[in-house]
């Protein structure tokens, strides 16, 4: 099992936590391609990694064969493990730029692509796809065929079309589809938000891996072989709320702390009215005493019952 990527989310501090829950190859957040070769300051930061996150993958969002394929060059010759393609990403100004799950749409400039990134790198070149761009061209499997044909390495699937962005359940079916169709290795992705989930998709889908992306948001310890009790998820939360603030500059700082502190609370007692006042503090100091009064409060009253 290993983190997927998400934009805003799998920054240094979440991918290290995720590392030391017990996660394999982590992934950066989407780095477009265009403005890492302008030396964009933000896209730069999120190139950078921490030596104990190794080995990582770097995923790359783009459409121009050429661009992507010097944006890759640059991020092996930086010591990236792998380069991974965006080919999932359904936010509609990403589609707008024919850019994440719009490549579905064109396999022959998917193929362009991968020839072109092929040839640049050595490292492991990687996939991440959805089923298709919607229930009238579900073309995981073609896609994946010209992938391999290509030289791409893995693919990681997410079954959902880019139609159904998170929504309705993830046809594992799909999964299946392309495992049986290519003989490169398949990670799976979708709806995944427990160790038994995970291992119930490898069985029914015969991926080699699974991924998972929403299920370890405030559960880093989804990874973990055997699942932590509370003192061990505080001793993590304290452990990811130092790395954002080691790692990350003030007001970007702040902001990782609300969003990932408000995802730890989900299902305590009284959360609601919390994570407004997190989101509403403003310094850090206070979005954590807030934060462990709630988990304090809720700690109290499980040992109570």
């Amino acid at each position: 099992m290993r983190l997927a990527p998400m934009a805003g989310v799998t920054n240094a501090p979440f991918r290290l936590v995720a590392r030391e829950c017990g996660s394999g190859r982590v992934t950066s957040e989407e780095i477009d391609a265009r403005a890492l070769l302008t030396d964009n300051n933000h896209t730069r930061a999120l190139a950078c990694y921490l030596p104990e996150e190794r080995p990582i993958t770097m995923q790359l969002l783009g459409a121009d064969p050429a661009v992507l394929a010097e944006a890759a060059r640059r991020l092996a010759g930086a010591g990236a493990d792998g380069i991974d393609l965006n080919m999932g990403c359904p936010v509609p100004k990403i589609v707008a730029k024919g850019q994440g799950a719009a490549l579905l749409r064109d396999p022959v400039a998917a193929a362009r692509i991968f020839q072109a990134m092929r040839a640049a790198v050595t490292v492991p070149l990687s996939i991440k796809i959805r089923s298709g761009w919607d229930e009238r061209s579900l073309n995981a499997v073609e896609i994946a065929r010209t992938a391999e044909r290509e030289g791409v390495d893995a693919i990681t699937v997410h079954p959902r079309t880019r139609a159904q962005q998170f929504t309705g359940q993830a046809p594992w079916a799909i999964i299946a589809a392309v495992v049986d169709a290519v003989r490169i290795p398949v990670t799976g992705n979708g709806d995944v938000r427990s160790r038994a989930v995970a291992q119930a998709m490898r069985q029914s889908t015969g991926c080699a891996d699974v991924m998972v992306g929403r299920g370890a948001l405030g559960a880093p310890w989804i990874f973990s072989p055997a699942a932590p009790l509370g003192d061990e998820r505080a001793r993590v939360i304290r452990r990811h709320a130092e790395l954002i603030a080691a790692l990350l500059p003030g007001r970007p700082a702040l902001l990782q702390l609300k969003k990932h502190l408000t995802w730890y609370s989900d299902g305590l007692p009284g959360a609601a009215r919390v994570r407004t006042a997190m989101f509403q503090a403003a310094d850090a100091t206070t979005v954590q005493r807030l934060f462990w009064d709630l988990w304090g409060g809720a700690t109290a009253t499980s040992r109570e019952r």
